[in-house]
């Protein structure tokens, strides 16, 4: 792997991984389109580490409110929101975990993901347009909080997208843009750090892996996924997300076309 393309994979996982785009589509789709090598496990690893670090020093903040009230006030707004992103976390690690060999087999399909990309990406569009997006995040019900963890569940899929699908089934029971955002991104550190604790015992007891490439990916994808953040919460503000449905639509059907010809 060059320099050049550490960096492009360091880019791709850190604005794909927050935005409503999927990085693991991206991930698997590039070596398949350019005929790059896979970068394999130990990247991974690295551009992992990358995005968990963003998300952290993002939301730092609140997460430090939301363990404390945790522990100490269970029945705070802040208390009770902490023990609802742990409940809502565990969906998506069993089946992550009952699911992984398939995830990495079967799923990675170029024509399945560009199919997961165009039809979430319909869904998504659906979802902001007819959503009466009153909820905001103080007012999240366990509910609520579990419908959105499930569907974390789905993202083991390419091109179904972590934040993409959660943030759908949030506006889908009627939380506002910047709540469904917010959750999303909060329900998505201790998914990142699982997904970073488990190989990472690896590289602890090999360093000779941490190379120039796995710490140039992870720095490119600490930067872009805190830049990714800080982009879509303005964003949406004031905005709906059509475009990255229009995108995602397009993607797919480019694949396809590709996938066809080829």
């Amino acid at each position: 792997m060059t320099l050049f393309q550490a960096i492009i994979f360091g880019l791709v996982q850190g604005l794909g991984e927050f935005l409503p785009i999927s990085s693991s589509a991206h991930l698997v789709l590039l070596p398949w389109l350019f005929g790059w090598t896979d970068p394999g496990l130990t990247f991974d690893i690295a551009l992992h580490i990358g995005t968990l670090i963003a998300v952290i020093i993002y939301f730092w903040k609140d997460w430090l409110q939301l363990f404390i009230k945790g522990f100490t006030d269970t029945k705070s707004t802040d208390g009770r929101m902490f023990w609802y992103l742990v409940a809502a976390t565990i969906p998506g690690a069993i089946i992550g975990y009952l699911l992984e060999n398939i995830a990495e087999t079967v799923f990675r399909s170029p024509i399945l993901i560009a199919v997961m990309l165009i039809i979430m990406g319909i869904i998504l569009y659906r979802a902001d347009q007819k959503s009466p997006k009153k909820t905001e995040m103080n007012d999240i019900s366990f509910k609520t909080a579990m419908l959105i963890g499930i569907s974390q569940a789905m993202a083991i899929i390419p091109g179904v997208s972590r934040s993409g699908v959660t943030m759908t089934t949030g506006l889908l029971t009627g939380l506002t843009r910047e709540a469904s955002a917010r959750f999303s991104f909060l329900l998505s550190t201790p998914i990142i750090f699982g997904a970073a604790a488990i190989k990472l015992p690896e590289i602890m007891s090999n360093p000779s892996m941490i190379t120039t490439d796995f710490i140039v990916g992870m720095i490119v994808s600490f930067i872009s996924g805190l830049a990714s953040i800080g982009f879509l919460l303005r964003y949406i503000q004031t905005k709906n997300f059509l475009p990255f449905s229009i995108y995602r639509f397009i993607l797919g059907a480019l694949v396809i076309i590709i996938a066809i010809a080829r």
